[in-house]
């Protein structure tokens, strides 16, 4: 009996060394964190068949989704919210993923630009990185305020909001900042028009209808210059007028190299004077959703009634019809030196005018 209570003892003692042994090894193996360890090693001993689920898209689906994750919010959280918004199938597995390959310590908190024909793990990884969620946004040279709000509600599943949104905060009676609109010379009440600056954008994900206006603004203020618009405040112009002028340049021209001499048939009428005549300014108030910029007959210089037709009324009209490109405003503001009073398209319809000084060589030039 007392043997085999010797042997007991021994064998215990053993398994002791043993045990403290193998957990040694353990803690070595694992960079003394064990539990972590073994919990990983179950799990890729569960992920092991699953790769092909790893790399199955939801579908081929890639629309963009706007998709959120808060400040504090679990990995098992995004799982499900992942599955909710039809991006990802299976839960657990996502979260064994990110668990895996210790990117469920990586999750950042910001709005993503995901889509279903994305992996599972493809996703994971996407979502480490809110600060790369940018997207596009192209505002073409002469669009008009509802043109870039049309932009807007057709990219509505990047920006999380619409044209009317948009247009609440650009549109006719939105508030504008205060020292923006007395250094540009903005009338009270009036729209942005003019002022949303024709360019390619990334625009964060966070983006806002305010954040969005802000981001045009700055940049027509940061491109046009200063320098600009103190010169065109010693010929006589406030920027609001410079910009009204440079729309009708923009929308006359389909080449950027013509703008100063249309600027300067524009100057010379002005400085006459001599009601502008501009076709654009014809358009403008007959523009609707579908057809913003309608072709017009001659019957439409008399028949549309508006402050903006400059057939009708004398000078500048009460505002920009457009959102012109620092060319255009650059040649309103620094015109050819010319003495043309008439331009209109040449003959070759190659995109260029013909310029004229008296109405009579104007006719001449017709085809």
């Amino acid at each position: 009996m007392e043997r085999l209570l010797k042997t007991a003892v021994i064998g215990a003692a053993l398994l002791l060394v043993a045990a403290v042994i193998a957990g040694g090894a353990l803690f070595v193996i694992s960079g003394g964190q064990p539990v972590d360890y073994v919990q990983k090693a179950l799990i890729r001993l569960s992920l092991s068949g699953r790769q092909a689920e790893l790399n199955r898209p939801y579908s081929a689906d890639t629309a963009p989704q706007r998709f959120t994750v808060s400040m504090g919010d679990t990995p098992r959280l995004i799982a499900q919210n992942l599955v909710s918004a039809s991006l990802i199938t299976d839960a657990d597995l996502f979260v064994d993923y990110v668990r895996l390959n210790d990117l469920d310590t990586q999750l950042e908190a910001g709005v993503f630009f995901l889509n279903r024909a994305q992996t599972p793990a493809q996703i994971a990884v996407a979502l480490t990185d809110s600060a790369s969620s940018q997207f596009p946004f192209r505002i073409l040279e002469g669009w008009r305020i509802e043109e870039v709000a049309e932009a807007v509600e057709q990219a509505r599943a990047y920006f999380g909001f619409g044209a009317a949104e948009f247009l609440g905060v650009v549109g006719s009676g939105a508030p504008i900042d205060s020292t923006f609109a007395a250094q540009m010379g903005i009338p009270p009440g009036v729209s942005l028009e003019g002022f949303l600056y024709p360019d390619t954008y990334q625009i964060p994900a966070q983006v806002t209808p305010e954040m969005l206006r802000d981001i045009l603004l700055q940049t027509f203020t940061t491109t046009v210059g200063g320098q600009v618009l103190t010169d065109a405040a010693a010929q006589g112009f406030t920027p609001y007028q410079i910009v009204t002028l440079a729309a009708i340049v923009q929308r006359e021209a389909v080449h950027p190299d013509e703008h100063p001499m249309i600027a300067s048939v524009y100057r010379n009428r002005l400085a006459m004077p001599m009601r502008l005549e501009a076709d654009p300014t014809v358009q403008y108030p007959l523009g609707a959703p579908g057809n913003w910029w309608p072709r017009i007959t001659a019957a439409n210089y008399q028949n549309v009634v508006s402050p903006y037709n400059t057939y009708l009324n004398d000078g500048l009209p009460p505002g920009p019809i457009a959102n012109p490109s620092v060319s255009a405003i650059r040649a309103a503001v620094y015109p050819a030196q010319s003495d043309f009073y008439y331009f209109r398209a040449d003959c070759r319809s190659d995109g260029y005018h013909d310029f004229a000084r008296t109405f009579d060589e104007h006719l001449a030039n017709g085809c």
